[in-house]
């Protein structure tokens, strides 16, 4: 009988025992992978750009739609139109789900120019979604010599346009013009860590124009003061309709019409311009869990929803037009599948 009472007794402290040790491990399956972690977002751009902007108001809203609710934190990474941080992403970055990239929507030129630079595969990266598409525009000094594309062509000097790098809009768009509206020439001033300090450079006359996208342009200082004043003016726009914020600007399009622009030029044109389709973007680094990426999207399609989020971008001049990631990634795969031929002229205008 004592034996059997023994027996017992030791089932008993042996059930106690597991309990209190599978609980805990229990607790912690079932709690959510998120909770008490830090998302960490890199912007691959100065602070107060849209790039830096969108980062900043997304950090707020995604969390909010991910179980578990991390933290969001946004580092600044500026360097070369956000070369330095994608390669930082996608070479340095733990595959974890705690790192995010805001990138600059023409690193796949980079990469399809074959620049040595370049440390990443845009295609490998997972793409989470964007929350806009972006056109472009030329803006210069008013009080330059230059009113319009034509008088850069007749130019004896040419403008000296503010060019974060390679990859930057800026750069792009007047390697762009050069190839199709000979003889036209701008002189790209480089190393600017971002498009602020360009906006400064043009106040204080170091250069006198610059190429960006359409939307920080229309949605923030100094730019909004700049048309009032008249400091500016808009010499063209990439929309393949004229954009009725700058009525007096042509579109890109109308140009290759009224110079008689070779087909292949068009075509290679429409690769580089149609890489804004790409917008504002957030990445994860390759090798991320499916299940996470899965998570990721879900989150950014659903604070891109998010009434309150809408409110602040509106208040903000911030344009909402939501690219999903799956459409990212199919747009990474086809930027970097173009015939040799195009990717040639492609690597021309681009100076490789």
């Amino acid at each position: 009988m004592k034996n059997r009472i023994n027996s017992v007794m030791v089932v008993l402290l042996f059930s106690v025992a597991w309990a209190l040790w599978s609980v805990p491990r229990l607790r912690a399956q079932t709690e959510p992978f998120y909770k008490g972690k830090t998302i960490r977002v890199v912007v691959g751009f100065t602070p107060g750009g849209f790039y830096d902007r969108w980062a900043r108001l997304l950090a707020k809203y995604i969390p909010k739609y991910i179980q578990g609710n991390p933290e969001m934190i946004v580092q600044n990474m500026p360097g070369a139109s956000g070369l330095i941080a994608a390669n930082h992403v996608y070479s340095v970055g733990k595959p974890d789900g705690l790192l995010l990239g805001a990138l600059g929507y023409g690193m796949y030129l980079d990469q399809l120019v074959g620049r040595k630079e370049v440390k990443y595969d845009v295609t490998k990266f997972h793409w989470l979604g964007s929350p806009e598409r972006s056109d472009q525009l030329l803006y210069m000094r008013a009080d330059a010599p230059y009113k319009s594309i034509e008088d850069i062509q007749k130019a004896s000097e040419p403008p000296k346009c503010g060019s974060g790098g390679t990859a930057g809009t800026d750069y792009i768009l007047a390697r762009l013009l050069e190839e199709a509206f000979p003889p036209l020439k701008i002189q790209s001033v480089t190393g600017y860590p971002g498009g602020n300090e360009i906006d400064v450079a043009v106040e204080r006359g170091e250069v006198v124009c610059r190429g960006l996208t359409s939307a920080p342009f229309f949605g923030r200082e100094p730019f909004h003061t700049w048309r009032k004043k008249g400091f500016v003016r808009v010499l063209l726009v990439t929309n393949e309709k004229r954009d009725p914020r700058a009525p007096e600007a042509p579109t890109i399009y109308e140009l290759f019409e009224k110079h008689k622009t070779p087909e292949e030029i068009r075509r290679a044109a429409d690769v580089i311009i149609r890489g804004g389709d790409f917008g504002r973007p957030l990445v994860t680094p390759p090798g991320t869990p499916p299940e996470t990426v899965k998570i990721l999207r879900n989150a950014m399609a659903s604070a891109l929803r998010d009434p309150e989020l809408l409110d602040a971008a509106k208040k903000s001049k911030m344009e909402v037009e939501p690219v999903s990631g799956e459409e990212l990634q199919q747009l990474a795969q086809r930027m970097l599948a173009h015939p040799p031929a195009v990717v040639e002229r492609v690597k021309k205008i681009l100076g490789q």
